[in-house]
């Protein structure tokens, strides 16, 4: 890379340079800021402050499908098993499914340690 050095009062002030490697150097920037973003994320990752939720989930519950129902399904659960796990009953697990009850806060945190998933994937 050539640069031109423009002074001012015998210092240098400004350093004139390429488009081509002005362009470059912005890429090596964002490139760096880029492997820093993933960096924490795996870190974060890592000690359990960032939780990924697969593509199909997020679809599907984007289509109105029932979080809690979608990661049963995820984990391999049938509704009597994550019921047990969770403390609650079949029939209070199908309606929080089905969306004909909301559940408290107690219930979805149960449903939510019995999923290993966070709170807020469960809650609305």
């Amino acid at each position: 890379m050539k640069a031109q050095i423009i002074e001012r009062d015998g210092k240098p002030e400004y350093a004139v340079i390429p488009y081509a490697d002005y362009l470059r150097m912005l890429e090596l920037l964002e490139d760096k800021a880029d492997a820093g973003i993933v960096a924490e994320f795996h870190e974060a990752y890592k000690t359990g402050r960032e939780f990924l939720i697969p593509a199909e989930i997020v679809r599907r519950e984007l289509d109105g499908e029932s979080s809690a129902k979608l990661w049963r399904e995820h984990r391999g659960l049938t509704q009597q098993e994550l019921a047990d796990k969770a403390g609650i009953s079949k029939p209070y697990l199908s309606q929080i499914e089905s969306g004909k009850r909301q559940g408290t806060v107690e219930t979805l945190t149960a449903i939510a340690r019995a999923l290993d998933v966070p709170l807020e994937v469960l809650a609305d």
